[in-house]
């Protein structure tokens, strides 16, 4: 109840709806409840008018004359009753409709909400496909049972109080017996539904784990028939289903054998009900018209009660996905996070230590440590400074911390000590990033178009803006060959597009961000020769005059940079310019001789360089 409650609290905008909606159940269920006593008047008219009419006490025609009036009045009650019931019922329905839609909204808008709050932490445990399932499963399943309960519950109530006090009214018993039932019948329904609930939060996670798995291998379909992974994929998905085959055979054996008990209690119970009625009225307690239309209200009791199934079956479904989507609501985003300071702008200038270091930094790491979750340090005492409008490169082997230090940069982390210092860091992340533009090994694009791709950082920016840019980046020369030039579709993840095209959209997607610190993250290492040309040449002139922290194993890319941060094991071996450190005999030029060298086991060498760290 409490997390229906809840649910409730989430939507309390939609609170008019919920008056709406119980309102004309309100007015149904009245309408319902008129048709007993309608069908009993009916009754007894008729019955008095045959009797009199074999009595002899009045002419046949007197009597079937004003009985016929009486049951033709009684017929148009009952047509009036019925369209109430259709018109009132139909229109809660339509308000139950737009109720519902609105409810997906809110509850869809508010988990994307926290989704977009969450940190990068939460995403580097969970699969993608997971999270989507879970949203349309658990918001479904909400939505649905609060559009059904809230026609059903006014219908319930006002039906059990109307039948219980009329039942007292006429007899007693009736309404002890209808009192006995229905907490008998709910304490029932609770023991079936606790077992029911754990079993359905079993298959749940099936689900969830085989839709995640069912989106990440759609998304990576290339991947998974280059591997001939089809058959492995298809029988882990199976598995997965198999296993809820496995819970709902024991979840359906336990709710039916417990309905059956259930059912049974309750047609004993209405069998002594229906029993007394008729007993009563034979005895001439009741008249057939009053036996009529017990009858129909016992039936009308019948109908709370049996519904009172459903309602906790639905009850349950809902309860058991909304703690999926509570769950994911319930998230700290600072706890999920981890803790550790962000960049912040720099608070004074100070004198550099060490000769070459910039006057006045953009970009300052001081005695940095960070480490992923409970493990060790990834990065450890790192330290540098990068000045206005210098471009510095970053060089080690695969896991040496060369993204990772890109990804405090940006904030997508939290260090454990130590201090980042980032010219056009604010109050929030939103503000640092703005500062910040980023080229990714991988370009990241979007379904959509390509200038919809490419004004993704600036939304606003004019058809003339997203142009020039893309000019500048050489996508203008792609462009051109297709029907719809920059209103194309790419499809997603730019499905439709070369490695090549993809990569000169991302650079100038970074161009009309404009931001005045840039990141590259081996922006041109998986592209082949004539596509690193034309993406080199619009980084070269997105660089200019920017700050700018490169990952690159070419040395074409780092010979041009103004210093050069060697990394070992997470700490930093060498700063210099290239030329310095091509004469250390460090990591650097290392390097430069093994990509020279022919030699087998020095190309193998090289390769642990040229993955990012």
């Amino acid at each position: 109840m409490s997390t229906l409650l809840r649910i409730l609290r989430f939507t309390r905008s939609l609170t008019p709806y919920y008056i709406g909606i119980m309102i004309a159940a309100a007015v149904v269920t009245a309408a319902g409840l008129a048709v007993p006593f309608i069908t009993g008047r009916a009754t007894d008219v008729i019955v008095s008018a045959v009797d009199s009419s074999v009595s002899g006490q009045e002419t046949v025609a007197d009597v079937a004359g004003e009985a016929t009036r009486i049951v033709v009045l009684l017929a148009i009650a009952l047509l009036a009753v019925s369209l109430v019931e259709a018109g009132i019922g139909n229109v809660g329905g339509y308000w139950g409709d737009v109720m519902s839609a609105k409810m997906r909204t809110i509850l869809s808008t508010r988990y994307f909400e926290q989704l977009l709050a969450l940190p990068q932490r939460y995403y580097d445990n969970e699969l993608t496909g997971t999270i989507v399932a879970r949203l349309n499963r658990s918001i479904s399943e909400i939505t649905n049972f609060m559009k059904t309960f809230s026609n059903m519950f006014v219908t319930l109530l006002l039906t059990t109080v109307s039948v219980l006090v009329i039942s007292a009214w006429y007899y007693w018993p009736l309404a002890a017996l209808l009192i006995i039932a229905y907490p008998l019948y709910l304490w029932l329904t609770t023991l079936t539904s606790r077992k029911w609930q754990r079993l359905e939060g079993e298959k749940n996670v099936h689900v969830d784990v085989a839709s995640g798995r069912f989106a990440e291998v759609v998304g990576q379909m290339r991947v998974v028939k280059s591997f001939v992974r089809e058959r492995s994929e298809l029988d882990a998905f199976s598995r997965r289903f198999a296993s809820t085959e496995q819970l709902t055979s024991r979840q359906s054996r336990h709710w039916h054998v417990m309905d059956a008990v259930r059912q049974g209690v309750l047609h004993l119970i209405f069998f002594v009900l229906y029993a007394i009625i008729f007993v009563r009225t034979v005895t001439g307690h009741f008249t057939p018209g009053e036996m009529v239309m017990l009858i129909q209200l016992m039936a009308m009791a019948r109908q709370p009660v049996m519904s009172l199934s459903w309602v906790v079956d639905s009850a349950q479904r809902a309860i058991a996905g909304s703690k999926s989507y509570f769950e994911v609501m319930d998230l700290d985003p600072t706890r999920v996070d981890g803790g550790g300071a962000r960049p912040v702008a720099p608070q004074a200038w100070r004198k550099p230590e060490s000769e070459g270091a910039p006057d006045r930094p953009a970009v300052s790491f001081r005695d940095v440590h960070f480490g992923y979750d409970d493990g060790g340090d990834v990065l450890e005492g790192i330290s540098f400074d990068v000045g206005p409008g210098e471009r510095i490169a970053f060089v080690g082997e695969s896991g040496g911390g060369k993204t990772t230090i890109t990804n405090l940069l940006m904030g997508l982390y939290g260090v454990r000590s130590g201090r980042i210092e980032v010219v056009g860091a604010g109050d929030d992340l939103e503000a640092l990033r703005r500062s910040v533009g980023v080229v990714f090994q991988e370009p990241n694009l979007f379904s959509g178009t390509i200038a919809e791709n490419i004004a993704y950082g600036r939304p606003d920016a004019t058809r003339e803006e997203i142009e020039a840019v893309a000019r500048r980046a050489a996508v203008d020369s792609f462009v051109e060959r297709f029907p719809k030039g920059y209103d194309t579709v790419i499809g997603e993840r730019g499905i439709k597009l070369s490695g090549g095209q993809k990569q000169r959209i991302a650079v100038a997607r970074a161009m009309l961000k404009d931001a005045p610190i840039l990141v590259l993250d081996e922006a041109t290492s998986a592209l082949d020769t004539k596509s690193e040309r034309l993406v080199q040449a619009g980084l070269e002139d997105l660089m200019r005059g920017r700050t700018s922290l490169i990952i690159a194993h070419r040395l074409s890319t780092i010979a041009e940079v103004d210093r050069i941060v060697t990394l070992r094991d997470g700490r930093i071996d060498e700063i210099g310019t290239p030329a310095e450190l091509a004469a250390s005999g460090g990591i650097y030029a290392e390097l430069l001789e093994l990509q020279h060298s022919t030699a087998k086991a020095d190309r193998k060498r090289l390769r642990e360089f040229e993955v990012v760290g």
